[in-house]
């Protein structure tokens, strides 16, 4: 059954040629706007341990519907089933996916923007950050960014706006700066993620950190974030947004009042901040 503001929908589909869960995403064409539609990747939050949470991650991209955008909600595999750079090289295989097969789906890929909560806020953000990142060397560790999930390599795996909900950006700070999970654990989400204890992998933490590749290539961000985050402190955001200052990227951060890790954040206002600088970048891409 089709929801409301969704004219087509297709559910299920395998972006990287394979049968895993975690390599499913879900189209949804909207009811208003011309076909073909200006896209939404959406992500969410699983602190990386679920591979299908794309129900949840349509429930973050709908409102973006009534603005004639195309959703399309994806898996990736999660940490228990690979580790980073597993997640990154699966959404940029998802953008790939959806530029090889626009026509078929009707999508106006000159226009990708992406969005998630938690961990789905970290992806987001690293997908912006990565923009044009193939391999990436830290030290004595080099690991490939781009990867080759389900092929179609010829094409650009770039995205055009960012809207990162309270994602983590610098894993090893996470505890000094006033979270209540102890992520320095062995067995936190993060170390999880890269294999090993955050605070004794530097250069692999040093990899999965959004912050790490910020240059002036990036696209614009949004970034909220509450300041009573209990899970993903505030300051995570607070270090993404410095970050971008520095390189001079249009950036807005948006700190939340009492927000807490998704209790308070998703208001009305707020929801409307994402609507506008979707619609607002959009217009500026097709402008140029």
């Amino acid at each position: 059954m089709l929801k409301g503001d969704v004219r087509q929908a297709w559910r299920d589909i395998n972006y990287a040629g394979d049968t895993l869960t975690g390599h499913r995403l879900d189209i949804f064409l909207p009811k208003t706007g011309k076909s073909p539609y200006p896209v939404i990747v959406c992500i969410a939050g699983s602190a990386f341990f679920s591979n299908n949470s794309k129900d949840r991650a349509f429930t973050i991209g709908r409102p973006m519907l009534k603005e004639g955008f195309a959703i399309v909600a994806v898996n990736h595999r999660s940490s228990h089933e690979a580790i980073f750079p597993a997640q990154i090289n699966d959404i940029k295989g998802v953008v790939r996916f959806l530029r090889a097969n626009a026509l078929t789906y009707e999508l106006d890929t000159t226009f990708i923007g992406i969005t998630g909560d938690s961990s789905g806020g970290h992806l987001s953000a690293m997908m912006g950050t990565t923009n044009g990142v193939y391999t990436f060397t830290m030290g004595q560790k080099t690991l490939n960014i781009e990867g080759n999930i389900g092929g179609n390599i010829a094409m650009s795996s770039r995205i055009d706006a960012v809207v990162d909900w309270y994602g983590p950006t610098d894993f090893q700070k996470m505890d000094s700066c006033g979270s209540r999970m102890h992520h320095d654990a062995s067995d936190s989400p993060e170390s999880t993620l890269i294999g090993g204890p955050i605070q004794e992998n530097d250069g692999l933490c040093a990899l999965a950190n959004p912050i790490t590749y910020v240059d002036n290539n990036d696209p614009p961000f949004l970034v909220l974030h509450g300041d009573a985050d209990p899970l993903v402190p505030h300051c995570q955001s607070e270090f993404l947004h410095e970050a971008l200052d520095s390189f001079e990227v249009e950036n807005e951060f948006i700190t939340v009042p009492g927000g807490g890790h998704g209790d308070g954040m998703w208001l009305e206002k707020y929801i409307d901040l994402m609507v506008t600088f979707f619609n607002n970048e959009k217009e500026k891409k097709i402008s140029k």
